[in-house]
């Protein structure tokens, strides 16, 4: 039995850009994971030992967010290597990192990178 796990709107400050104003400076992200697993063991146990911890999932990324890089598309890599190694029933995962207010010389809300495994 697949379940699909979901942490949305995680929010972090950090300092990823090519620039390095970004690098110093930081700015504000927002996250989302999306997590197939096999539930089959939480479902009959009840018990967060056979269960994808969304809280660890948590303290994954916001811990690769602190690293700084020139490029999400990297951070994303990271992440997704880091949820594969902790976790086993991982079958797939997509990430979303979105910088909000981007230096591009125009009003851009917020651009994006989504990573899938």
């Amino acid at each position: 039995m697949n379940g699909i796990i979901q942490l949305e709107g995680m929010e972090f400050y950090a300092f990823h850009g090519c620039y390095k104003e970004e690098q110093v400076v930081g700015s504000k992200f927002m996250v989302d994971v999306s997590i197939t697993t096999n539930c089959e063991k939480a479902v009959k146990t009840d018990s967060i030992k056979d269960a994808l911890n969304y809280q660890a999932v948590y303290e994954i990324i916001k811990k690769e967010m602190s690293v700084k890089s020139h490029l999400l598309e990297h951070v994303a890599g990271r992440i997704l290597d880091s949820l594969f190694a902790k976790f086993e029933t991982i079958q797939n995962a997509a990430i979303k990192i979105a910088k909000v207010n981007p230096p591009v010389g125009g009003q851009v809300g917020k651009v994006s990178i989504t990573l899938m495994r």
